[in-house]
């Protein structure tokens, strides 16, 4: 395995950062914004170089031509439709510019970006042609952008990120970029929480919010893998109230997760009245060491700050086994391009490395 190099920005509590280094990668640079994040990146990895502030402040012109991948999860916003081109000098004020400026700083031989994936209809598809054009206009060629499902990439979680993946221009001929293929195996909320193929031994307690007492009553009567459609109409009525007779399936309501099922995608909280994550038995929500292991974070990895920020962190982080397998494809991808560039065999390439 090859330690390639890695700048991310956004890096939050590591999630993305944790997969790419158990794919091999070594970091050169994580930039953070919130304060409780940083202070779980140095908990966690005292050696990892992470720089806390706005993006906007730091100059990344130490790295140029020095770092294999720039990655990192920006912040979606609307673009101005002002400009007349759409590009660069269009996007100024959005986090995405920051990225791109660091990208131009910083010439990575690869750049990946995640983000939600309703960035692909964002502003009727207007944000994804804009950043198209501006990855374009900085060198790179955009592989097709791609929607992995977490639950086939080892997570015990239905949860979907868009990934972006740009190769720089120069070196287009010389290497591709495979998406990671799905898993032959599914992981349910039971390989999560309990002993067996994801974590050696049962999740160990850990602090988490409290229903009150007629929540409890009614989510009592919640089924695992139901929700509020399973309770009496009368409870219906009194739980719902005027979202009762609102749109869309409001699935997420009073519901209860299942063992034989992965989880539904954690929110930043798992108590919010829409998106509820109760556990399988006990008439409860999730308790962070759950949440962290349905991301697939280690049991050692320790959320600096209040309960309310380790829920928010966790909810925000990529999978930790999602940015595995996009690390591995990374990694074949650089290991194509090395032994292109320098031409050896592989018996030659296996005793270089």
């Amino acid at each position: 395995m090859q330690h390639y190099s890695v700048l991310e920005l956004f890096a939050g509590a590591g999630g993305l950062a944790l997969g790419l280094e158990k794919a091999g990668f070594k970091s050169c640079l994580l930039n953070e914004f919130n304060k409780d994040a940083c202070a779980t990146l140095r908990k966690n990895r005292p050696d990892w170089n992470v720089v806390e502030g706005d993006v906007s402040t730091i100059d990344f012109t130490p790295y140029h031509n020095l770092v294999d991948v720039l990655a990192g999860g920006f912040p979606c916003q609307a673009f101005s439709m002002a400009g007349k081109r759409l590009g660069f000098d269009d996007i100024r004020g959005t986090m995405f510019y920051e990225f791109a400026r660091a990208v131009k700083e910083v010439n990575p031989k690869f750049i990946v970006a995640e983000n939600v994936i309703g960035l692909l209809s964002h502003d009727g598809g207007k944000t994804l042609e804009t950043i198209t054009n501006v990855i374009d206009d900085l060198g790179y060629t955009l592989v097709e952008p791609t929607v992995l499902k977490a639950v086939q990439h080892g997570v015990p979680q239905r949860r979907e990120r868009l990934v972006l993946v740009g190769i720089r221009k120069d070196l287009i001929e010389k290497t591709s970029f495979t998406y990671p293929k799905p898993l032959d195996e599914m992981f349910t909320l039971h390989d999560a929480l309990k002993a067996g193929k994801l974590y050696d031994t049962d999740v160990t307690q850990s602090e988490g919010p409290v229903y009150s007492q007629r929540k409890s009553e009614i989510m009592d009567m919640v089924e695992p893998g139901k929700n509020w459609k399973s309770l009496p109409e009368d409870i219906q009525v009194e739980y719902m109230k005027n979202s009762l007779y609102g749109g869309g399936g409001r699935t997420g309501y009073a519901r209860r997760l299942a063992w034989d099922e992965p989880s539904l995608t954690l929110t930043c909280s798992p108590a919010q009245t829409q998106t509820e994550r109760c556990h399988p038995d006990e008439t409860r929500p999730l308790t962070v060491r759950e949440y962290a292991r349905i991301q697939t974070f280690p049991d050692e990895w320790e959320f600096e700050g209040s309960r309310s920020s380790a829920y928010k962190q966790i909810g925000n982080a990529v999978p930790v086994n999602l940015g595995y397998a996009i690390g591995c494809s990374l990694q074949d991808a650089l290991k194509t391009l090395t032994k292109t560039v320098l031409n050896l065999s592989n018996a030659e390439m296996v005793d270089a490395i």
